[in-house]
């Protein structure tokens, strides 16, 4: 049985640095840190982040994660002051339902979205 979004891992060539701006866009420390893995709690949620290591690894963008948002204009704008790159700008894809993307400073996209009409199992 499948239960559910768990973990988005997000490559980085200087972990370090990556930490701090996952820390400064997510609002929150790392809840795990080591040199192999940094690990975030969003809401539930596992965002974490990888060493690239020695052999660079091929960025797709043929899968996208969303991270949901209350403001995605606030939020797409805050990631950009941070850093980020557009990717994709908040577009409506249909009634209240909004999408954007960015990539962080190592090609890497996070996806935002504000979705009213999906909610949470309690």
């Amino acid at each position: 049985m499948m239960l559910g979004l768990r973990t988005t891992a997000y490559i980085v060539k200087d972990l370090v640095r990556a930490k701090a701006w996952y820390a400064e866009a997510f609002r929150t420390e790392p809840y795990f840190d080591e040199p192999f893995y940094v690990g975030f709690n969003i809401q539930g949620y596992e965002l974490g982040l990888m060493p690239e290591g020695d052999k660079a690894n091929l960025k797709g963008e043929n899968v996208l994660s969303y991270w949901g948002v209350e403001n995605i204009e606030k939020e797409y704008n805050r990631l950009l002051k941070l850093g980020a790159t557009e990717y994709e700008k908040p577009t409506n894809v249909g009634g209240e339902l909004m999408v954007c993307s960015v990539k962080d400073p190592w090609k890497n996209i996070i996806g935002l979205i504000n979705n009213p009409y999906f909610k949470l199992p309690e």
